[in-house]
C-alpha cells in the first residue's frame, strides 16, 4: 500500500485502500500497521488532524477496530 509521509512525533507515514478499508500506519520506530474497516472519514481526519497521534489513538485504537502488526 502507498503511504503518504506526515509530520508526527510517533507516525512517520499513513496509507488508506479505499476498496478495503484498510488504513495503513508506520511509526518512527518503524512498525506498520493495519487496520481495518476504517470509513474514510476517519482517514480524512487522521489525514487532517493537527494531532495525529492523538487522533489515532481516540479515533481508530479506542474505537476498537481490529488490527494486525505486518512490520
Amino acid at each position: 500500500m502507498e503511504r503518504t509521509p506526515v509530520q508526527s512525533s510517533n507516525i512517520s507515514s499513513i496509507g488508506f485502500d479505499r476498496g478495503s478499508s484498510t488504513l495503513e500506519v508506520q511509526f518512527l520506530n518503524g512498525s506498520i500497521y493495519q487496520y481495518f474497516g476504517v470509513p474514510e472519514s476517519v482517514f480524512d481526519g487522521l489525514m487532517n488532524a493537527p494531532s495525529k497521534g492523538t487522533f489515532l489513538d481516540r479515533f481508530v485504537k479506542k474505537a476498537g477496530y481490529s488490527f494486525v502488526r505486518i512490520a
